[in-house]
């Protein structure tokens, strides 16, 4: 705790001084540009000269009607410079803001808390599981792998939390492991094609293809296996695999339904008939 409250008061140190800095730097840049300006313009004006389009005398009258210009700006504008008790006042502000999150954070919250270990989350997690979101899951599911990790069950579970969690990459780990176990499941199969297939981007490479004909290999009813299936020979221009592998889900779709709808359309403007 005394760590955090050290750090607490070198970071609101620091922010007080990259305002001062900031400020300072500010008002720096802003009067070297506006030098700047003032000498281009002058500078313009002599190169006009020098090239024949300015006379002598239309050179002298738009010279001083520039410095006159130039002039009443610098008297318009003054530059801002800070006073000899500006900094002490920014920095009073932030020590004003700081002091009131801590004064906030000692009411609303509860610093003497320690931190709670990942894994005793875990533990309240595995005792309602009924309300637990996907990474929730994911992390319930990897504990009882890493005490169980013989438990196929556990490896799909643990598969298909880390796909609702948006780690297909980790999802595919669990599933090949399942199916060390169960060379044989179809559904782990399948499932590991598709989050191949989520790690890639949705194209259905070679080993998602591999694997959801695994699956179809060993369940011709997984449905999910045909359609990636199909869309892989629909990459390669193969019409009749797509219409092998797309013809039992069109057949099993209401004709209104608009997936039965859609297939039809892709393989009627490949080609391949409906």
């Amino acid at each position: 705790m005394t760590v955090f409250w050290i750090m607490t008061a070198l970071v609101t140190a620091l922010a007080g001084l990259l305002v001062l800095a900031g400020a300072r730097r500010g008002a720096d840049e802003g009067e070297h540009l506006a030098g700047l300006t003032a000498a281009a313009e002058l500078a313009e004006l002599d190169r006009l000269k020098a090239r024949g389009l300015l006379d002598e005398a239309g050179w002298t009258a738009a010279r001083a009607e520039a410095g006159r210009r130039i002039l009443s700006a610098e008297r318009e504008t003054r530059p801002v410079r800070a006073g000899p008790r500006d900094r002490f006042l920014v920095l009073a502000g932030i020590g004003v803001a700081a002091a009131a999150s801590l004064g906030l954070y000692a009411v609303a919250g509860t610093p003497g808390l320690p931190d709670q270990a990942y894994e005793r989350r875990v533990d309240e997690w595995m005792t309602d599981l009924d309300r637990l979101e996907a990474p929730q899951i994911a992390a319930v599911a990897a504990r009882i792998v890493r005490e169980r990790p013989e438990d196929h069950q556990a490896l799909t579970m643990l598969g298909a939390a880390r796909f609702e969690a948006g780690d297909p990459i980790g999802a595919a780990s669990a599933f090949r492991r399942a199916l060390v176990l169960r060379p044989d499941d179809a559904q782990s199969w399948a499932r590991l094609g598709e989050s191949l297939v989520r790690a890639n981007g949705g194209k259905v490479d070679g080993d998602a293809e591999a694997a959801f004909a695994q699956a179809l290999r060993r369940d011709p009813g997984q449905l999910g296996a045909r359609y990636f299936l199909g869309e892989a020979a629909m990459a390669r221009g193969d019409g009749a695999t797509v219409r092998a592998m797309w013809s039992p889900l069109i057949a099993m779709l209401d004709p209104a339904d608009p997936r039965r709808i859609d297939l039809e359309r892709r393989l009627t403007t490949m080609g391949a008939g409906a």
